[in-house]
């Protein structure tokens, strides 16, 4: 055999074998696709897909992109806890990953030359922070509005001294 023959022969089985790698490959990228398991981590991680049934926490759920759970968890507080512990922990967290104010250069000196490298901060973080205050405030505000509505007509009063009920006056 000639050397340019076997160059091609090598050249058309190379493209035979990425070809069908390349095919096998893109069937089973299909396969995954289609296939997304329900407690895989990906996009979905504070269960927003979940949040499909219309009650208000589901709303919320969705319009802030985050479960209560996950804003509890990001601001370090407890379910229940007061407006005030929420604010604290969240103008610390705030604080904490906001970026620095750059440093006056230096005149002259020694150490004219050399820059402090600045602190890390993450916007990333810090917009977590923001929006698991916002769900939490719009939680609680939720309840307070649950709390001061009316009950429905046609229900009763959990006490049990409504006006006209069987206890009260003969």
């Amino acid at each position: 055999m000639s050397a340019p023959k076997i160059i091609i022969q090598i050249l058309i089985t190379g493209a035979q074998i990425f070809g069908k790698a390349l095919f096998e490959a893109g069937k089973q990228a299909a396969k995954n696709a289609k296939h997304s398991p329900q407690g895989a981590i990906g996009s979905d991680i504070a269960g927003v897909r979940n949040a499909t049934s219309g009650s208000l926490t589901d709303k919320l759920t969705r319009e802030h992109r985050m479960t209560l759970d996950e804003a509890h968890l990001v601001l370090n507080v407890k379910r229940g806890e007061t407006l005030e512990n929420v604010l604290k922990n969240y103008e610390h967290l705030f604080k904490v990953n906001a970026p620095r104010p750059a440093p006056d250069p230096p005149a002259s000196g020694a150490r004219a030359g050399k820059q402090p490298t600045p602190p890390a901060h993450s916007h990333y973080l810090q917009s977590k922070v923001v929006r698991a205050k916002e769900r939490i405030e719009a939680e609680m505000r939720v309840m307070t509005e649950a709390d001061s509505m009316p009950p429905p007509p046609g229900t009763t009063p959990p006490s049990g001294s409504a006006p006209g009920s069987a206890g009260g006056a003969s």
